[in-house]
């Protein structure tokens, strides 16, 4: 049992590489095009999944802006315009 072990990682690792990619927006994939990463994850099962996850994978988008809190009335210089 064992053995079918690392068997058992890479296709497991390349199936979610495979599926990653493919859910992935053409235009954020980096350095290959989608279609040439899955060829590339599927005919080298191990060494193309590390690839798309170092170098082809999308980088995480930055996080939306925040809002401004809201300012307690002392803090508000129009609402202390009109007392």
């Amino acid at each position: 049992m064992l053995r079918f072990l690392p068997v058992l990682i890479a296709v497991a690792l390349s199936i979610y590489c495979v599926v990653d990619c493919i859910q992935s927006d053409e235009h954020r994939v980096r350095g290959l095009p989608k279609l040439v990463w899955v060829f590339v994850i599927l005919l080298f099962p191990f060494a193309g999944s590390v690839a798309w996850l170092f170098a082809g994978r999308p980088k995480a988008s930055p996080p939306p802006p925040r809002r401004p809190m809201p300012r307690g009335p002392d803090d508000d210089p129009d609402f202390l315009k009109g007392l």
